[in-house]
């Protein structure tokens, strides 16, 4: 899969496609089936099919305070759509310039100027350009001027209830991560690499592998049971905190902890991904460090048990 960094990238090589347009973020069920239907119509229009993605997306660039929080950062996307089969990912910076097109400047210059656009696929409540004012309707309109299509991406249900990004937060906030691989289309997961932390775990017979979640707000929060993939031929059973660590400092952006049982190899900078089996408990602050360390105890048994070790 080929991956164009910015506007500024595309070249006339890259001029004409069948694409959609979206953040995708998750790249669930939903996104899988409008990924399969863009290539089997790119492949009719003997084109690539391209995704358009948006960093930061658009939420997070207008109300980074109130944006939700990201079932995937952008590596995990990237990784996900490819395995769609999708020839080309355009990512675009989505800055003060960008936001200011109007909708018929957006089209012009990026779908028809940048991609020589030949089919898009976007869904009926997608809004674009300045001010929003962009919608399907102009999108039709201009196609049918310009010489492109414009298909409405179908919508995919699970329990007669729509599919979407929002739904999975839903379902992990409350730790129904039954629900969330239904739609999602496979275990929710986290990826990353091993990092440095204070080695206090260590200190008390639980050592962790610390994972930066590279984003600012975290889709789960809590005390889980894990498995643990990358390390080994077989995933490895864990334990594993997302939060702030209040007992510790109860600062910053929430951190991913994995206490990994009989296992006290150092894997620094290794790429890892944390499959999120069943939450045990929410985070909490603790009187002591002694207290926390006891109920980190009850957690590994706990996880022990969901986990049939």
């Amino acid at each position: 899969m080929q991956l164009v960094r910015g506007q500024h990238n595309l070249r006339a090589r890259h001029r004409g496609c069948a694409a959609t347009i979206g953040n995708f973020d998750g790249v669930h069920l939903g996104h899988q089936a409008v990924f399969n239907e863009l290539r089997e119509k790119a492949q009719q229009l003997e084109l690539p099919s391209t995704v358009v993605l948006f960093e930061p997306q658009p939420m997070e660039f207008f109300q980074p305070g109130k944006a939700p929080s990201r079932l995937t950062r952008l590596r995990e996307k990237l990784i996900h759509i490819r395995s769609c089969g999708i020839h080309r990912v355009v990512l675009l910076e989505f800055n003060q310039q960008l936001a200011a097109l109007t909708a018929e400047e957006f089209v012009q210059q990026v779908l028809l100027d940048g991609l020589g656009i030949r089919h898009l696929y976007v869904g009926d409540d997608f809004r674009f350009g300045r001010e929003r004012m962009g919608d399907f309707d102009l999108l039709q309109k201009i196609g049918a001027a310009q010489g492109f299509g414009v298909q409405n991406m179908d919508t995919i249900c699970h329990d007669e209830c729509r599919i979407s990004s929002t739904r999975i937060r839903e379902a992990l906030s409350d730790g129904d991560f039954t629900t969330a691989a239904r739609c999602l289309g496979r275990p929710y997961q986290i990826c990353g690499r091993v990092g440095h932390g204070n080695q206090r775990g260590r200190t008390i017979g639980f050592p962790t592998l610390n994972v930066n979640l590279h984003r600012r707000v975290s889709p789960v929060r809590g005390v889980f049971a894990v498995q643990v993939e990358g390390l080994e031929e077989k995933e490895l059973p864990g334990v594993a905190n997302v939060g702030t660590r209040p007992t510790v400092d109860g600062e910053g952006r929430p951190l991913l902890e994995v206490h990994l049982f009989d296992f006290d190899r150092k894997v620094y900078g290794a790429r890892i991904g944390v499959t999120f089996i069943e939450r045990i408990r929410e985070e909490k602050k603790f009187s002591s460090f002694d207290e926390l360390q006891q109920q980190i105890l009850l957690d590994a048994a706990r996880a022990r048990k969901i986990l049939n070790i």
